[in-house]
């Protein structure tokens, strides 16, 4: 039997702390796309199945998806130590920019340079989340109840959101709660 390498692992809380500091300073707005390409593709501290499914937690937590994640992973590495530091890396010097950064805006706001700007990046994210959901969609090939399921699922939550307009607390039981007991079924002995 051949023996495996072992995972990629953060050396320390302070490895934590750097890496998550460059995922916020990266992530500015779409903060989704870099951090899955980072600690997936990059680091390779998890699957993209574990991603997924640690990103679904994260989204059903109160707070912001991407600090629930950081806590869940420096908690996993290095117990209250390492979610502390991973989330001080979350917000301590992307909050020293945002603070910067407001202060110019409440200089330039109104010229209409800077208003077209900030108008002009709401197609870049909107970009950023189909394709991090395009990429998220392979890791479910191997999903208990199968790629056609999930599809109706996403496409069911897409018009729920879109369509319906249905707050996201109610999104999260109907159908989260309906994919959540599909999946039981299906991997209960």
């Amino acid at each position: 039997m051949p023996e495996t390498a072992p995972r990629p692992c953060p050396r320390s809380p302070a490895d934590l702390f750097w890496s998550f500091t460059w995922l916020a300073l990266q992530g500015f707005g779409g903060v989704l796309a870099v951090v899955q390409r980072e600690l997936v593709e990059k680091k390779r501290w998890m699957t993209n199945e574990e991603f997924l499914e640690d990103w679904a937690v994260a989204q059903i937590m109160p707070g912001p998806n991407v600090v629930n994640l950081s806590i869940m992973i420096g908690d996993r590495y290095f117990g209250l130590r390492g979610a502390l530091a991973a989330l001080a890396g979350m917000l301590t010097f992307p909050l020293m920019l945002v603070l910067a950064l407001a202060v110019v805006y409440a200089q330039f706001s109104s010229h209409p340079a800077v208003a077209g700007a900030l108008r002009g990046m709401g197609a870049v994210a909107a970009g950023l989340i189909a394709g991090v959901g395009i990429k998220l969609f392979a890791s479910i090939r191997n999903h208990p109840l199968g790629r056609v399921l999930c599809a109706v699922l996403a496409g069911l939550t897409m018009v729920a959101m879109a369509v319906l307009q249905w707050p996201l607390y109610w999104i999260l039981p109907v159908i989260g709660g309906a994919a959540c007991v599909l999946t039981w079924r299906r991997i209960a002995p």
